[in-house]
């Protein structure tokens, strides 16, 4: 089961459109997003077509299966426009004999894990790097941000499929990736 995780929109309808596009050639069963969908917070510059309307009405659109967690800039009132759960804090993702335990990472974090056994995975967004590493025999990953990348990374995603973490830009390269 192939997965796409995408985090940080911050309400660029541009960068959710090219994330879309990418999803369209990477053909992911399900796309995982990981918090930060409409405002941009009150600590980001505005981020490119800053549109949390026309996010919320593409992401109903959306031919893709979703799943999804709430970010710390995700309020209640952006569960009203949107039209699939996205209010929990985690979600559990059973693949391939492990789990994978997706937050936006403000609450458990890379270095704040949750009770997870070793070769599990931990994926979070929240700091906008990516990231594709082990801490304590637990895999740590986080596919950076679509639209307001920190640290000088390009704008990204990651995808994991057939035992592989890879965070990718938009230009097609790799930018991190790790085997699970």
């Amino acid at each position: 089961m192939k997965l796409m995780f995408i985090s940080d929109i911050h309400g660029s309808l541009y960068w959710l459109e090219r994330a879309l596009e990418k999803a369209r050639e990477e053909k992911p069963h399900t796309l995982v997003f990981l918090g930060d969908f409409l405002y941009h917070g009150p600590r980001n510059l505005l981020p490119q077509d800053y549109n949390p309307q026309g996010v919320a009405d593409r992401l109903n659109a959306c031919e893709f299966p979703l799943a999804a967690v709430r970010g710390n800039c995700d309020a209640e009132v952006d569960q009203m426009l949107l039209h699939f759960p996205m209010m929990a804090d985690y979600m559990l993702i059973l693949q391939e004999g492990r789990k994978i335990y997706a937050t936006h990472g403000h609450g458990y974090s890379m270095d704040n894990l949750p009770p997870l056994s070793a070769k599990d995975v931990f994926i979070q967004g929240h700091t906008h790097i990516p990231v594709a590493d082990v801490k304590d025999g637990v895999y740590v990953l986080n596919p950076g941000s679509i639209s307001l990348p920190k640290e000088n990374y390009p704008n990204s995603y990651g995808i994991l499929d057939n035992g592989k973490f890879t965070v990718k830009g938009f230009d097609g390269q790799t930018i991190k990736d790790i085997a699970l």
